[in-house]
């Protein structure tokens, strides 16, 4: 995996600007831990400040420094993507290997799961969630939720592959050697599907923080943990437009844009990668 990261790197342009700005929203991230003021405190600054040197980005009608919500805000949301990711793609992995892998009536039942998850409607059914689990809603309770309700896509793709591995020649010889299912698919077919896996993730990263950014802007999860979409919500409720706050609108947008072009880069570079006449043509082989 590190050959394929370094190659990447070195040969396709996307990845490397998808890599910097990763890295740049990673830097605001970290800032987070020297931060002077506690993430929701209120009024420990001049409230409704522009963009001065004092300030960098502003003040918050709430008494809050615009910068050093924000590093807490894109920390969280950051963290919130990559559990939701990590969680679906142990399930997606894990239903998509063993579904490809054993075939006939394991795969049939699998994959009618896997077809339903793919189907349901996923906005309705986390805010049906949101009025359920009001009063006992939390950062950790979305990001399971939606763990187990985006892994359906992904899972199918990883079966694709499965299949075809099942059938070459080095399965065949790990079978006739006597290694169990685990084995042949943790050690022989898990090393094929992780530039997959890499690309998936990605995507659902994007996928995860778009849907929590558009739940906490109407106010369908926990407000007391800041994340972009939560800054967003009390700038609403504050009508920073109409009031002239544009600044505790506009960075929050701008970051999580640039959080998305980044990852979407990374996906595109990957996927690229994964074609073998696209790197071919690009890598050399």
């Amino acid at each position: 995996m590190s050959r394929v990261l370094r190659d990447l790197f070195r040969y396709n342009r996307e990845f490397a600007i998808g890599i910097v700005l990763l890295a740049f929203v990673l830097l605001i991230s970290a800032a987070s831990f020297v931060s002077p003021y506690p993430p929701n405190d209120s009024f420990v600054v001049p409230p409704d400040l522009p963009p001065s040197w004092p300030y960098i980005l502003g003040t918050t009608s709430r008494g809050q420094d615009v910068f050093w919500l924000l590093t807490f805000a894109i920390r969280n949301t950051l963290l919130f993507g990559f559990t939701v990711a990590l969680l679906s793609r142990i399930l997606s992995l894990v239903i998509g290997l063993v579904a490809g892998y054993a075939g006939g009536l394991v795969d049939r039942v699998l994959m009618s799961i896997n077809d339903t998850f793919i189907v349901i409607p996923l906005f309705p059914i986390l805010v049906l969630f949101y009025f359920v689990m009001r009063d006992r809603m939390s950062w950790a309770l979305l990001a399971l939720a939606m763990s187990c309700l985006g892994w359906a896509y992904d899972a199918r793709l990883i079966r694709s592959v499965a299949m075809s591995l099942r059938t070459r020649e080095f399965t065949e010889t790990s079978i006739f050697s006597g290694m169990s299912m685990r084995q042949i698919l943790v050690e022989e077919h898990l090393p094929y599907v992780l530039p997959i896996v890499f690309s998936t993730t990605m995507n659902n990263i994007n996928w995860s923080i778009g849907l929590e950014v558009t739940l906490s802007v109407l106010g369908f999860t926990d407000i007391n943990t800041p994340t972009i979409g939560v800054l967003i919500y009390w700038a609403n409720q504050h009508t920073a437009l109409v009031a002239g706050v544009w600044w505790w609108i506009l960075f929050p947008v701008m970051l999580v844009i640039i959080t998305f072009v980044g990852l979407f880069l990374l996906a595109v570079s990957m996927n690229e990668y994964i074609d073998p006449r696209s790197r071919l043509s690009r890598v050399g082989g």
